[in-house]
């Protein structure tokens, strides 16, 4: 109660207090790099730790750029009480990942042994901070945000797997806005992992998850920028209509591939546009000199002016003014999102500009952020890497090339890439972000939706690679992703996608035949335009030996063909597309 009521008069003082009453301007906020030098300096200088954790293409984060930490009272605590960190979320995942439920920006606070007090999500106006900074000098032990007990206990949630499952699919029913379309109330954007169960079950034949999937993606064309293409992060305030303007690397991979993936689904002209739009924004805006893809495109013309009326103008408009600054950075694993989801727009609308961007950006990723062993670093230099994101990103992405092009060299380097992950990213509890110990004092966790993604990674390995080893490593990400306080965030379809997957039956269509044969050619575009969420599409041309995973055997024919497999079983030989797709339509 003490400490309480301390909290209050310091936060009541310093909210009264305006800049006028400061006898000096304080200095700028000198702002350091994260490294274990901050914690030796607050240890030396017996001051705290403060962690701006921003993203370049935030608006709020330019917001509290110009008006907080240039409020000279802030200035003045900061320069006197702490070493002051920031950083770009964008260019260090071991951060991103832990704090990603903050939002950005985040603010967290340290002690000088590297023990976090207290963590702050979104914008803090200048009021709040002078009281919050006050407090947190005054009394600098940990605080709720640091000792809570967590959004997610143990103790309330289903401890039988089968009950578990059913508390995800009905949680998975009870958060979609049926009104609006979209899973959660609060912000609206396209969420990649219960949209895509929705797909998954809708392609199997669920009316209800159909019509879920597609009001989803009718709603989202609301953030699709009409002049340059490309989506808006996300809208708020429950609606579709209120949306905040950054264009980032993750939500247009996500929604290409996803679009592209409707329209393979419904052929709706809608969902193509939307994936060519996509397409042209990542040319335009996104895509370097040298063919890889950039980072982002900033919410701001001018860093902290919100930029509706900027971006309701058409092009010329918009250029008159000047363009919002694109974050030049090249990652791996952004460009591994991207490469992933143009080769779907590839075999979905037969796009082959597509496919020659994913092959150009792949390959100056090869040749430019390598590691020895099949790994990627995240960018020219890694201060904290390497980071499971880079290999786990483009090893999917190698594995989807593979998919769309048949080139054995693709999947080579897939298998590669999980060789890395499986000696320096693996430990007890699942696969960790990092595989050294690079922030100071916090242990390290995994992170969910890397989890995810792994366990179907090799879960589709398994089918195009065979044995026991791949399927291993997805069975210890997915016995993570069960623990149920895991399994119970949002999104809640993400255990049951992974589980869809590793004990389900992908859409198997292997091609027999020359790769120099037209009409083998012709079979392979029409099964790769075939609409699945998993799948094994091969081409089994005889002069370049057997398939990497030889589980089925096929007969030696006079002209191209392609069969329909399940379980080692495979259909009678169709030699035409419309063959094809009556085999695939009785066999669903």
């Amino acid at each position: 109660m003490k400490r309480l009521q301390a909290l209050v008069a310091l936060a009541l003082l310093a909210a009264c207090q305006t800049s006028a009453r400061v006898e000096s301007v304080a200095p700028p906020v000198q702002w350091e790099d994260w490294s274990p030098a901050v914690f030796e300096r607050a240890r030396a200088e017996d001051r705290l730790v403060l962690l701006d954790l921003a993203a370049v293409w935030c608006h709020w984060c330019h917001v509290m750029e110009e008006t907080t930490y240039r409020d000279p009272e802030v200035s003045r605590l900061l320069a006197l009480h702490f070493v002051c960190v920031r950083v770009d979320q964008d260019a260090r995942p071991d951060l991103s990942n832990r704090y990603e439920d903050y939002g950005w920006p985040a603010t967290v606070i340290f002690d000088a042994r590297g023990g976090e007090l207290v963590k702050r999500a979104g914008y803090v106006p200048p009021a709040p901070m002078r009281a919050f900074l006050a407090a947190v000098v005054a009394d600098p032990t940990p605080g709720p945000s640091v000792t809570g007990v967590g959004r997610d206990a143990t103790s309330s949630a289903p401890s039988d797997a089968s009950e578990l499952d059913a508390e995800l699919r009905a949680r998975f029913e009870r958060g979609y806005d049926a009104e609006h379309g979209g899973w959660g109330t609060g912000h609206k954007y396209l969420d990649p992992t219960n949209v895509e169960y929705a797909l998954a079950l809708a392609l199997g034949g669920d009316e209800d998850a159909k019509t879920k999937a597609q009001q989803t993606f009718d709603a989202e064309l609301a953030l699709l920028d009409p002049a340059w293409g490309g989506f808006y992060q996300y809208s708020t305030d429950g609606a579709w209509t209120e949306p905040h303007f950054e264009k980032i690397a993750w939500v247009q991979a996500e929604n290409l591939r996803l679009y592209s993936l409707a329209y393979a689904a419904w052929k709706s002209p809608r969902h193509a546009e939307a994936a060519r739009a996509t397409v042209r924004f990542l040319r335009d805006f996104l895509t370097s000199p040298d063919g890889a893809f950039f980072t982002s495109q900033d919410a701001d013309l001018v860093q902290g002016e919100h930029a509706a009326e900027y971006f309701a103008l058409d092009d010329a408009g918009r250029r008159a003014l000047g363009v919002p600054r694109v974050d030049g950075h090249v990652y791996s694993r952004e460009n591994g999102a991207f490469i992933r989801a143009l080769c779907q727009t590839y075999a979905s609308l037969g796009d082959e500009d597509a496919l020659a961007a994913a092959v150009r950006a792949a390959n100056w990723i090869v040749a430019e952020r390598s590691l020895d062993g099949g790994g990627f670093r995240h960018d020219e230099r890694d201060v904290g890497g390497p980071y499971l994101g880079d290999t786990l990103n483009m090893g999917q992405a190698f594995l989807a090339l593979y998919e769309v092009t048949a080139e054995r060299a693709w999947l080579e380097r897939a298998l590669a890439a999980s060789e890395f992950l499986a000696t320096r990213f693996r430990s007890d509890a699942g696969f960790e972000t990092t595989a050294i110990e690079t922030t100071v004092g916090l242990a390290q966790a995994p992170q969910r939706d890397e989890n995810v993604a792994v366990a179907r990674f090799e879960t589709r390995l398994s089918r195009y690679a065979g044995g026991d080893a791949h399927r291993e490593r997805a069975e210890h990400a997915l016995r993570w992703l069960t623990t149920p306080d895991v399994a119970l965030r949002f999104p809640t379809a993400a255990k049951l996608l992974v589980e869809s997957e590793l004990s389900g039956e992908p859409l198997h269509v292997t091609i027999v035949g020359s790769k120099s044969d037209p009409a083998a050619k012709a079979l392979f575009r029409a099964a790769l335009a075939r609409a699945a969420t998993f799948r094994r599409i091969e081409w089994f041309d005889p002069a370049e030996g057997p398939l990497p995973n030889p589980d089925v055997e096929y007969p030696s024919l006079d002209r191209a063909a392609a069969f329909a497999c399940a379980e080692g079983r495979c259909s009678a030989p169709a030699f035409t597309p419309f063959e094809l797709d009556r085999r695939l339509a009785r066999s669903r």
